[in-house]
């Protein structure tokens, strides 16, 4: 476990690699173009010295959105914290909103956690009630909803006496993941409990056999989307238990507006294949991960990472934190051990599986938020570009005064303007910032159309306005 949690290497997202590439590019190009000017106004002999192309630099590189990614990204993490989710980085964040594969544990997300016991069927020459009677016996230990519930329907159905764990003499077998059954080994028998497949193997491994009809009870079960829990007593399978999952109401919606988004959803289940398609077709989930175990998780987000895609996952414990290490987003419960904690790049303190949908929604409003500020800040950098430069070579050069289109009075006070246009944008998005821009369930191309629309246009408009308000300014006060 300590070794696949080690190998496990978080990627670098998208959003990431491009915001980089982009604010690099820009400061690049404006830079060029900044120290370009200062011999090509030598040779035009028009008046640019070193403070005014400095005034211009500032001006145009990005430094709108670079003065905003911060205030972004800490919104980002106060609105999580709205939530009651602990992100540990704004980049935890950030990959929330570029996750495009969701892992929801079935049981508490997708269904209610109380799976209820609803019947018992022995297995051919066995008694109903010694079925529920070893049933109940083996579950004395298991505080769990669903061990509960096979306790209250043996003892309602049979009169069974009130007993607890410590009144029964044997060594209690806990359930874990790579077995998948538990059970209570007693001085005369050993009894199990557990997947169909483990339990039968358990049972030829110590000499026994299955009745031919375990598997048609099985799959009937499976396929109504139960969960057949296998009971045996060392060489004799007794019966199976019906456990019945109900899946949660308004879950199918929630997946609907994420498929909108670009989002896969895949149900991770410790249930056989059947039983997880039945429920994964009734919760409208994308795909399934049957008879999960540690190195099963780990290897599908390893997967679905090498075809190019971003993981998130929620877990609780220690065989979660091999999966929780690699995904993009790692959700870990609060009520989860220290090595779920340490591993994820979260804290859900609600320790709701649920959350996560809700994580991956605030991730998407702040890149949402952050897409259309770099749409404005980059408009609006263009447009300050095309403001000012015709003003400041007007004087040298007559015949471009036609591009001078908001008639800035001098090249002195272009650079004024532009530079006080400069500090007063900033503090104006602020709010937009750490409000967020209004969350929208729609796809990537119909976001970039609505961004060129409203703040790629408003970014390219508010500069030529802006200016031109304060050159008239400046010019009224005689400072032009």
């Amino acid at each position: 476990m300590i070794s696949m949690v080690e190998g496990a290497d978080r990627q670098k997202t998208p959003n990431e690699i491009t915001l980089t590439i982009v604010l690099a590019g820009f400061t690049l190009m404006f830079l060029i173009v900044c120290v370009g000017l200062y011999p090509l106004a030598g040779y035009f002999n028009a008046t640019l010295d070193i403070p005014t192309l400095v005034a211009l630099l500032v001006c145009l590189i990005p430094t709108t959105i670079g003065a905003l990614l911060a205030a972004i990204g800490i919104a980002g993490m106060a609105r999580l914290g709205a939530h009651k989710v602990l992100a540990m980085s704004g980049r935890a964040v950030e990959a929330a909103g570029d996750a495009d594969v969701l892992l929801l544990d079935k049981t508490g997300t997708i269904t209610f956690g109380n799976r209820q016991a609803d019947a018992f069927i022995p297995a051919e020459g066995v008694k109903e009630s010694e079925l529920a009677e070893l049933a109940e016996l083996a579950e004395l230990a298991d505080e769990t909803p669903e061990g509960r519930s096979i306790v209250e329907l043996a003892r309602s159905r049979y009169d069974l006496p009130e007993r607890e764990a410590a009144d029964v003499e044997g060594e209690v077998i806990a359930f874990s993941a790579n077995t998948r059954m538990s059970g209570l080994d007693l001085a005369d028998r050993r009894i199990r409990k557990g997947a169909a497949s483990q339990i039968t193997a358990w049972v030829k491994e110590n000499g026994g056999s299955v009745p031919g009809t375990l598997d048609r009870v099985v799959y009937r079960i499976s396929e109504s989307g139960g969960t057949p829990l296998v009971v045996a007593d060392a060489q004799r399978v007794l019966g199976v238990i019906h456990l019945k999952d109900i899946v949660k109401p308004e879950i199918k919606e929630r997946f609907a507006e994420l498929r909108e988004m670009g989002v896969t959803t895949v149900m991770v289940t410790g249930d056989n294949a059947t039983t997880a398609a039945a429920i994964a077709a009734e919760a409208g989930v994308d795909d399934f991960l049957a008879e999960a175990t540690p190195e099963a998780k780990l290897d599908l987000i390893r997967d679905y990472q090498a075809k190019g895609h971003l993981v998130a996952m929620t877990g609780d414990g220690t065989n979660d934190a091999p999966a929780l290490a690699q995904a993009d987003v790692a959700v870990a419960m609060n009520t989860g051990t220290q090595a779920a904690k340490e591993a994820g790049n979260m804290i859900d303190l609600d320790s709701s599986p649920t959350k996560l949908i809700s994580v991956v929604q605030v991730g998407k409003q702040m890149l949402m938020t952050r897409g259309s500020l770099t749409t404005f800040s980059i408009a609006n950098d263009v447009a300050k570009y095309f403001a000012i430069l015709p003003a400041i070579f007007v004087v040298a050069l007559p015949q471009i005064a036609a591009l001078n289109v908001i008639h800035l009075h001098t090249p002195r006070s272009a650079i004024l303007s532009a530079v006080i246009f400069n500090a007063l944008v900033i503090p104006g998005l602020i709010p937009i910032a750490l409000k967020g821009v209004a969350y929208r369930a729609v796809s990537a191309d119909a976001l970039l159309s609505r961004n060129l629309l409203i703040y790629g246009l408003g970014g390219l408009v508010t500069p030529f306005v802006g200016i031109k308000i304060i050159d008239l300014i400046l010019t009224a006060c005689g400072l032009g």
